[in-house]
């Protein structure tokens, strides 16, 4: 299979680490009113600026996934990340990998997102195949905080499904972000498997509009953020252009002293029923953005 076109020359090998560029990850939703990426309603609520979506900073990875475990990434590769600290519109940041023993599917390493001043932004794994740990997602207990009395999220539980939908997997929304993609491979328009593929925040795009339309609903009008993604290839990589059945399950409610979060996992399955991809999130919203709580 042709290798897809990647700068390699601008990714570092540093203490057994594959080190990313500086990448200056783009706020696209800042006109978003009511959304945490907008300046006025981040600030309100103690942030420094509009924050630039996590699953926008999963766009790093890519050439640094090719380098790593080669073009099978795409086909049954995993990236699972808590993001930590937000960044705001074009703060420089960089992924970085650890260097995994062999190329070849089967493998799990760390990973992480810094900002230019070594920040951590996110942290997690990223793997190819099926190793034997668990990912940094799959190793965490959902379950270990009470959810106590929850206002925003009261008419949720885990085990509520939300059932699946047919959806068009356009290519017409990635590709109105080539330009401030920070890594635009070529792939991303044209590829081997028959079609543009789609970047990780495109993945993360078409397996959270559906679900989040019914989990949101009844968040009313609080605010919202990504706490963790983990995006997983098991018969990819998902081709653009092609219609997809999209559902979700919810697997835990909770709080923390200033949001309310659900975590659940959702999945893209071809019409013939193939499963091409899966992702958990952790989606979180802010008390103080709720009159719930004032």
């Amino acid at each position: 299979m042709a290798v897809a076109q990647v700068a390699e020359d601008e990714i570092v090998i540093a203490g057994g680490k594959l080190v990313g560029p500086l990448r200056r990850s783009v706020n696209q939703a800042q006109e978003i009113e009511g959304s945490i990426h907008n300046d006025a309603v981040a600030s309100e609520l103690g942030f420094r600026g509009g924050t630039v979506a996590g699953s926008i900073h999963l766009e790093l990875f890519p050439p640094v996934l090719l380098e790593a475990f080669g073009d099978a990434w795409f086909e049954r590769g995993t990236i699972s990340i808590n993001f930590r600290n937000p960044t705001t519109d074009r703060e420089a940041v960089r992924a970085i990998v650890e260097q995994p023993l062999t190329r070849e599917c089967g493998a799990q390493v760390r990973a992480v997102i810094e900002r230019e001043d070594e920040m951590l932004v996110g942290e997690g794994t990223v793997s190819c195949g099926s190793p034997p740990e668990p990912t940094a997602l799959g190793a965490l207990d959902l379950h270990r905080f009470e959810s106590g009395e929850l206002r925003i999220l009261a008419d949720m539980k885990a085990g509520d499904v939300v059932e699946p939908k047919e959806i068009e997997a356009a290519s017409a929304h990635q590709t109105a972000r080539l330009d401030v993609i920070t890594e635009p491979l070529d792939w991303y328009t044209d590829s081997p498997w028959g079609g543009p593929i789609a970047s990780p925040a495109t993945i993360v795009h078409y397996l959270y509009e559906h679900p989040a339309a019914v989990i949101g609903a009844k968040a009313g009008k609080a605010v919202g953020l990504f706490g963790a993604i983990e995006v997983r290839h098991v018969n990819g990589p998902m081709v653009l252009d092609r219609n997809y059945r999209v559902g979700a399950e919810v697997l835990a409610v909770g709080q923390s002293p200033k949001t309310e979060y659900v975590w659940f996992d959702s999945y893209a399955d071809s019409i013939q029923g193939e499963r091409v991809a899966e992702m958990r999130m952790q989606l979180r919203w802010m008390k103080a953005s709720s009159p719930l709580y004032q």
